[in-house]
């Protein structure tokens, strides 16, 4: 028997600002070809993948920064927990209050060959778009395996008293 490689790690900061009796989610659309065409199960909370020599909260913040092009704002840091995806990789999130123009968003970008098996690299937006969502319509779009933080976080900011899992909202 050969020992596993360990699960690849992710950690991430999900915005989050209150409007009303309720909140929204800053989210963003996964950039590149394979999301192109895609809304529902196409968003992510900016988060990127960590080694063993980078702590998850530091990994946070970098990825945020990347991904979003600005600074995390002050606050405190309010844990969501871990959730397995459905590839393995186990991430990771923080929310913390605040309120950022999606509008601004300077967004880092990665390199892949497209299209496949023509040789030619081209550049692609990690996130091409951000938006403020609230918590149903969130959940719609986000990627399954990270539709629980948004319940964690109303979970937190309603001491449990929340409408039931993706439901309610602005």
């Amino acid at each position: 028997m050969t020992p596993r490689d360990p699960a690849r790690r992710s950690a991430g900061l999900l915005l989050f600002r209150h409007r009303g009796t309720g909140f929204e989610v800053l989210i963003g659309h996964m950039g590149g070809p394979f999301w192109a065409r895609r809304e529902r199960a196409a968003w992510s909370v900016p988060k990127g993948e960590y080694g063993p020599e980078e702590g998850a909260e530091a990994a946070a913040r970098r990825e945020f920064e990347e991904e979003f092009g600005h600074p995390v704002p002050d606050g405190a840091w309010l844990p969501l927990g871990e959730s397995r995806q459905a590839g393995g990789k186990i991430v990771t999130v923080w929310a913390v209050e605040g309120d950022l123009d999606p509008a601004t968003a300077v967004p880092g970008t990665f390199t892949m060959e497209w299209p496949r098996g023509s040789g030619v690299r081209r550049e692609f937006p990690e996130i091409d778009r951000f938006a403020w969502c609230a918590p149903e319509p969130a959940a719609e779009r986000l990627v399954e395996g990270q539709r629980v933080f948004v319940d964690r976080l109303r979970d937190r900011l309603t001491g449990g008293r929340g409408p039931a899992a993706h439901g309610g909202g602005t």
